[in-house]
């Protein structure tokens, strides 16, 4: 635990993708199995522990942490595990007997009215001379983690000189809290230069010995793999108990690191995408050699870990179906029209939903978001129409009534869901509109060129023709220039732009200069009012930079008055963020927890994809994709745009642009 609580702390704090990449892969090269493998699940979301963790924290932090002084920290902080780990006792909780409802030789719940709060329960009566700072909650400053001034911006100090091994068994050991020498004592990179070790001397003001409570070896019960076969099995309440003696022997940051692993979303700044990325660069591996057998695998993934250590065979996904990583397109560019020829090029509608691959194979169908994530649980109808084919298609996924497509925000609803309801499956119906045929049955079609893949498509679908989906019709035009015509009608059209595809473009995973492009049409901007502003997460959590803003509207009772469209939280530069940070708090009017209400004196010039309606806000309207493209200290509040305006944008079909093209002859 030690060692992977320091990776995730380090990671918090590294905003760096390539810092990112290095430290992951230092950990997977120096952590024996089957820990890295565990650590590989818990930051892809593949920890298959499935407990009521809440309620859990709830009993454990109403027996042994003040209610007052958790709800207080815990809207400071903005983050439950953080909060527990920073506040749980230093002296060893007694757990014994479990059976008693409250353990023995502990402080009993505290009946008072003034428990309460989102996770409550009863006073701790601990004395205040009992209670001793926490090393491994301090940061080189002195302070607690999470307390620093407002303004002070968080540093990171990263010494990549590599830490000596004081370990007598040698380097690519994890002894004492502390990362020891990978492979000859640096880590390679995907190209095959060297790099020295990425980990930083300190981190959340704690070097490498100070991870666990002493410098000593990790007990063995403590390793990553027996946490989460303590935790996996056994009743609500004896895991609780584990819970809490697990949290006993863990300092602040074990205890945070344990937390987010049990709560199966670390939150860390890394996809599943990256840990996989950064897989592949520490072993100098292909990444598509992963994902080709990525999800035929199970954690801790000792087949995997065996295949890059030299010691077995790649797996094998066998009949399992499996993810194929996809192609990209360039966004084109004012310069590269000039290069290309129209009649080397195919046009299709970039439509308005989210780039799917379903993969069919051995009874059983899988679909995949464009990273690589398994989604079919939430979409069983179309893992139904596909049973029974043997195929590997790329699409766009969407949601349609009557033939025509719903607003994304509506697919928005299916989307990261476990499971979905029937009322879901009835309101919100999926279907998938094919772009590209990469299996049939057996056969791997991607080196075929592009034109003969769609006329395979075209064929398979006719003969097939799986329920929830259709083919994506090709647009005809003869000049760039009658694109331009299309194109600049094509919000009306409710589509978010064209798609360009060479005729002789094999299919290759990631984005291959001038084969495709996308062609988006252009971002519509407003600008709204700041309204109510919250506490970010993470390393954000101190700081008001998560903002609601609205537009104003004419109302003959309540007379002019501003009315939410939208919520953002990036667009802004560090600098601007503590402004924004110091103006909130001098012009705050009312508060609801985490959240505060200000005057109407910041206007933000919002960039958005679209508007579409929405019964969520008061306004009716909600924007896609808004972000703050500038921040308008010049203009007065009262000068923003208005409710009006905005729906005309909805009832217009949010508008049309249009796009300067050179002439034939350039």
């Amino acid at each position: 635990m030690r060692a992977f609580a320091r990776l995730l702390d380090c990671l918090v704090y590294t905003q760096s993708r390539n810092r990112k990449i290095a430290l992951l892969g230092h950990y997977f090269r120096s952590a024996p199995d089957p820990d890295r493998g565990w650590a590989l699940a818990a930051l892809t979301d593949g920890v298959p522990i499935r407990l009521p963790l809440r309620r859990m924290l709830s009993d454990l932090v109403g027996r042994f942490i003040d209610p007052v002084l958790y709800q207080l920290s815990r809207d400071y902080v903005g983050d439950t595990a953080e909060t527990v780990a920073l506040l749980w006792p230093d002296h060893p909780v007694d757990f014994s007997p479990v059976q008693t409802g409250t353990p023995t030789g502990t402080p009993t719940p505290d009946p008072s009215p003034q428990g309460g709060g989102e996770l409550s329960g009863g006073r701790s009566s601990r004395s205040d001379e009992n209670h001793q700072p926490r090393q491994g909650a301090r940061t080189a400053s002195g302070k607690a983690r999470g307390e620093r001034a407002i303004g002070a911006p968080v540093q990171l100090s990263l010494d990549l000189t590599p830490t000596p091994n004081p370990s007598p068994r040698g380097g690519g050991e994890l002894s004492g809290g502390s990362f020891l020498h990978a492979v000859d004592g640096d880590v390679r990179q995907q190209d095959g230069t060297r790099s020295a070790s990425p980990l930083p001397s300190t981190g959340r003001g704690r070097g490498w010995g100070d991870v666990g409570h002493n410098s000593g070896a990790e007990p063995a019960h403590l390793s990553l793999g027996n946490v989460i076969n303590e935790m996996s099995s056994g009743t609500t309440a004896e895991r609780t108990e584990r819970l809490g003696l697990l949290l006993n022997e863990l300092d602040a940051s074990g205890r945070w690191a344990l937390l987010k692993l049990l709560g199966g979303a670390p939150r860390v700044g890394v996809s599943a995408r990256l840990a996989r990325t950064a897989l592949a660069a520490s072993y100098r591996r292909d990444l598509s050699e992963i994902e080709e057998v990525w999800h035929a695998l199970e954690p801790p993934y000792l087949d995997l870990f065996a295949w890059l250590d030299g010691k077995a065979e790649r797996p094998d996904p066998g009949a399992k179906p499996v993810f194929r990583p996809v192609m990209l397109a360039h966004p084109i560019e004012e310069e590269d029209w000039p290069k290309l020829a129209p009649e080397d090029f195919v046009a299709e509608w970039k439509w308005d939903g989210i780039r799917v691959q379903i993969a069919a194979r051995g009874g059983d169908v899988r679909m995949f978001s464009r990273q690589g994530d398994d989604i079919s649980p939430a979409f069983p109808e179309i893992r139904s129409a596909f049973h029974g084919h043997d195929c590997v298609v790329d699409g766009e996924l969407l949601i349609m009534r009557d033939g025509e497509i719903a607003p994304f925000n509506d697919l928005q609803q299916r989307l990261n869901r476990k499971a979905v309801t029937a009322k879901m499956m009835a309101g919100y119906p999926p279907h998938v509109r094919l772009y590209d045929l990469l299996f049939d049955g057996h056969e791997d079609l991607r080196a075929l060129p592009f034109s003969e893949r769609r006329a395979r498509l075209e064929t398979w679908h006719a003969r097939h023709h799986p329920r929830l989906t259709d083919v994506s019709p090709l647009v005809a035009f003869e000049t760039f220039e009658d694109l331009n015509v299309l194109w600049s009608s094509s919000r009306a059209e409710g589509i978010e732009g064209l798609m360009l595809k060479r005729r002789d473009s094999v299919y290759q995973a990631g984005r291959i200069k001038g084969q495709w492009f996308k062609w988006k049409r252009a971002a519509l901007t407003l600008d709204c009012v700041l309204m109510y502003a919250q506490r970010g997460s993470g390393k954000r959590s101190s700081y008001y930079s998560d903002y609601t803003f609205g537009v104003w509207q004419d109302d003959e009772e309540e007379g002019r008055q501003l009315v939410p469209v939208g919520k953002a939280y990036c667009g802004f530069t560090d600098e601007e963020l503590l402004e924004l940070d110091r103006w909130i708090r001098n012009n705050t009017v009312e508060t609801f927890g985490p959240v505060r209400a200000v005057e109407p004196g910041i206007v933000f010039e919002v960039a958005f994809d679209a508007v579409h309606s929405s019964t969520r806000h008061k306004s009716g309207v909600a924007m896609r994709f808004p972000r703050i493209h500038r921040i308008r200290w010049d203009k007065p509040a009262a000068e923003a745009d208005t409710l009006e305006t905005v729906k005309r944008l909805l009832n217009a079909g949010n508008g049309t642009g249009e796009v300067t093209l050179p002439t034939a002859d350039g």
